[in-house]
């Protein structure tokens, strides 16, 4: 390996050195980046880590950046949470969440991939950068596109939910919708990508673009004490996540920065779009496409990318995969915000409800530690809970109003904060 990493095929294992491309030119398979783990060995030492940036840059030794970029995107370092009051809901003792709804710019897990991304597109010359889009990607590459002044078209799925397509156009980013789901979106930007010199940073940039992942599994590791847990929780669409947060673990155990353990993970996914969980619950890795039909849009992939990989990474690690109706959803996006004080969008109502699941039939004991993994945040995803909570008419400023108003609806309230946690059992 003449640099510190580069483009490798996970079929035939052809290199290609470092260029825009992500498909194996001989099998067809998709390319990944591969490190020269003997030169990050000494730069990437947790004393390094900790005197880096606040941000996912501490890890910039195993992101593939050229030594010579500097960071203008600060996403990343976003919280762990300990989760006593939903852990007591559900049955668990020792419930971590990893909280990338509040993830810098754009308040989801895609500002990290995209901050990798956007650092290749320009490096390889790249003035325009697009994507296609569930809506959390379209808001993070539109974000910091227009903070690096790179021109962007953004493709979405016509029936996207109106929040997203605000968070996106808000920054000067040209929104194209395309009456289809998302993976007509997604063949639609594989064609425009061969047409036109721009970077796609889920089509000719993916392998760079997917290495941001990388940092969740970093960070939990690091804010567990640089330790890893029994169990990870894992939302899936494409199915990147979940292999490269392995991925990350893997690196960290090769370097000698954590202990080596057994690590089981588990894919949530909607009942309307759930065909990484339909071929776990199979035992296999073959994925059937399935045409989306759930709230849970920005997990609506039908045909997902890394799907085999994904189902690969679960059954190989003993871990298993469910799907959770949008009544489950919702009720689970209402449980973790009663619970825990935190607003997730409909991805983290499908985690947390499946992870309830996995604690009711026993395939998570009570103790272990285990970290859920929520992905983006509540307030681009309202329209779920329109009709959820009805205004009471105003009560005159007066405390003998208030005494009424305590008196009629005090119990009623008392008795819905106490009811929720049986939703998925």
């Amino acid at each position: 390996m003449t640099t510190a990493y580069e483009l490798r095929c996970k079929g035939c294992g052809k290199t290609y050195g470092l260029q825009p491309l992500s498909i194996c030119e001989d099998c067809f398979s998709p390319l990944e980046i591969v490190y020269d783990l003997e030169y990050a060995r000494t730069r990437f030492t947790r004393y390094a880590i900790a005197n880096g940036p606040l941000n996912m840059w501490r890890y910039r030794a195993l992101l593939p950046v050229r030594d010579s970029y500097v960071p203008k995107t600060p996403a990343g370092l976003t919280p762990l949470v300990e989760a006593p009051r939903l852990g007591e809901h559900i049955g668990a003792r020792n419930l971590y969440l990893k909280n990338d709804a509040v993830c810098m710019p754009t308040l989801s897990f895609k500002d990290r991939v995209v901050a990798v991304a956007l650092a290749n597109a320009q490096d390889f010359g790249f003035d325009t950068v697009g994507c296609s889009s569930t809506g959390n990607l379209a808001n993070a590459v539109a974000a910091q596109a227009a903070r690096l002044g790179l021109k962007t078209f953004i493709l979405v799925p016509a029936d996207l939910e109106p929040a997203k397509i605000l968070n996106t156009q808000v920054y000067g980013a040209t929104l194209v919708r395309v009456d289809g789901n998302y993976d007509h979106v997604n063949r639609l930007c594989s064609q425009i990508a061969d047409r036109y010199n721009w970077g796609f940073v889920n089509v000719n940039l993916r392998p760079y673009y997917a290495e941001g992942s990388k940092t969740v599994g970093y960070e939990i590791a690091e804010q567990l004490g640089w330790r890893l847990p029994d169990n990870i929780v894992c939302p899936m669409a494409g199915g990147s996540l979940i292999t490269k947060i392995r991925k990350a673990f893997d690196e960290l155990i090769a370097l000698g920065l954590v202990d080596e353990k057994p690590v089981r993970f588990f894919g949530a996914q909607a009942t309307g779009c759930s065909p990484i969980a339909k071929a776990v619950k199979g035992g296999t890795d073959v994925i059937e496409p399935q045409r989306p039909n759930t709230i849970a849009r920005s997990l609506a992939i039908g045909n997902p990318a890394d799907g085999m990989y994904a189902a690969r990474t679960i059954l190989a690690t003993g871990g298993w995969a469910e799907d959770v109706s949008d009544v489950e959803i919702v009720s689970a996006i209402q449980e973790l915000a009663e619970t825990e004080g935190i607003f997730t969008e409909t991805a983290g109502g499908v985690t947390t409800a499946v992870t309830a699941r996995l604690y009711a039939h026993g395939r998570i004991q009570r103790d272990e530690l285990t970290v859920s993994c929520i992905t983006g945040n509540g307030l681009k995803t309202t329209d779920c809970l329109n009709g959820a909570y009805e205004q009471s008419e105003a009560i005159r400023p007066r405390l003998a109003d208030f005494e009424i108003y305590v008196e009629e609806h005090g119990a009623t309230r008392q008795q819905l904060s106490t009811a929720g946690g049986n939703h998925v059992r």
